[in-house]
């Protein structure tokens, strides 16, 4: 502990010293390109393709690191972000436990950082700390909603042997709680686990009417493989984590008939032409489409995040220059500032107590149909 809060001191120093240095504005990009998560991080960096080099008349530099899922690492590359490239701002990190694990040197600095994973914390104690995934608990109700509706009363529980997972369990405890509904088991594996058949035989043994899962990218296909391989004909109900072309690639035949909460992007053709989300998606799509086929969630967070540092760019250049205090600063402050911004995950609009800001416009329910994501109308 001692070692990180002298880094961090160091880094903030650094960044302090070089302040004014830079003619152009950086943004540095932490994701889990490589690792469990990899299949969640191509989605998050290919969305970057497509980001403008210039807001406002201003450079734009954005610096893209690897955090190969792993928290230490994206530690390790945001000090380096803050001492060396000195940006003016983080876009991800794009993992939970990365999420908590940059966020205080990120504050202590005075860069603003728009996370892309759902991370519980307090805008008061981290006011440099913004969001753009949806909160879990929001997610979660989504889920319970279409449960309590088809008359499902006990539910078995898999999810990661980490802070995911324990965020997860924590909110299907609390909808089960208030929806009258009964978790039957808790069952958990570590991310780079290659079965997962004890825990399925557990599940399968207390009879759950549905399973609920709190995992996120491939690694969330093994319990799906493994239960229907023995036999569950239960429903099997994911988190918007789990929602990738990837996800059904590894999940195969298994995969059909899974449920999960995601953003709109995934399914923006779908959406009505009242949607407000659905042109932003349209045109996001046109282009990246053609290079990497459909829609992923996690490629909607990261256009997501830019947008928002693109409407509080140009307010913060009336005060401040990139590379100065002064200029994050007042960028922390427009951001907090956001309203009615219209994304491809959802609509934000924030304040002093809420750096996510958004509503159930943010969340809807898909279903693996032949092969793919489809909405749950």
């Amino acid at each position: 502990m001692k070692a990180r809060l002298f880094a961090v001191a160091t880094a903030v120093g650094l960044l302090g010293a070089t302040a004014g240095a830079q003619a152009q504005i950086k943004i540095g990009a932490i994701l889990s390109i490589s690792g469990p998560a990899a299949a969640m991080g191509v989605g998050y960096k290919g969305a970057f393709d497509f980001f403008p080099t210039e807001i406002a008349g201003q450079k734009v530099e954005y610096i893209v690191r690897d955090d190969a899922t792993d928290a230490n690492t994206a530690f390790t590359i945001a000090q380096k972000m803050i001492s060396e490239d000195h940006v003016d701002a983080f876009i991800g990190p794009s993992l939970t436990s990365s999420d908590a694990a940059v966020a205080p040197l990120a504050n202590q600095a005075k860069v603003p950082m728009i996370g892309m994973a759902p991370y519980d914390y307090d805008p008061a104690k981290q006011p440099y700390t913004f969001s753009d995934a949806q909160p879990l608990t929001l997610m979660v109700s989504v889920v319970f909603k279409y449960m309590q509706a088809h008359d499902i009363k006990t539910v078995g529980y898999i999810g990661f042997s980490d802070g995911w997972g324990d965020q997860v369990l924590a909110a299907t405890n609390a909808n089960a709680k208030t929806d009258g509904m009964t978790i039957l088991a808790d069952e958990r594996y570590a991310r780079t686990d290659t079965s997962v058949e004890a825990q399925a035989l557990k599940l399968i043994s207390v009879h759950p009417q549905a399973v609920m899962m709190g995992n996120s990218a491939t690694p969330a296909a093994l319990p799906v493989v493994a239960l229907r391989r023995r036999g569950y004909k239960g429903e099997i109900f994911g988190n918007h984590g789990i929602v990738s072309p990837a996800f059904i690639k590894v999940g195969g035949p298994a995969a059909e008939g899974v449920i999960a909460d995601t953003s709109p992007f995934v399914v923006y053709e779908q959406l009505p032409d009242s949607n407000p989300i659905k042109p932003v998606a349209t045109a996001f799509m046109a282009d990246y489409a053609k290079k990497y086929g459909p829609a992923s969630p996690f490629a909607g967070y990261s256009y997501d995040a830019m947008l928002l540092l693109k409407a509080a760019i140009p307010v913060a250049l009336k005060t401040a220059q990139p590379g100065t205090e002064a200029f994050r600063v007042a960028l922390r402050d427009a951001l907090e500032k956001t309203h009615e911004l219209v994304g491809v995950s959802g609509v934000y609009t924030m304040s002093p107590t809420n750096h996510n800001g958004q509503d159930d416009r943010a969340a809807v329910l898909v279903e693996v149909k032949d092969g793919a994501w489809t909405a749950i109308h």
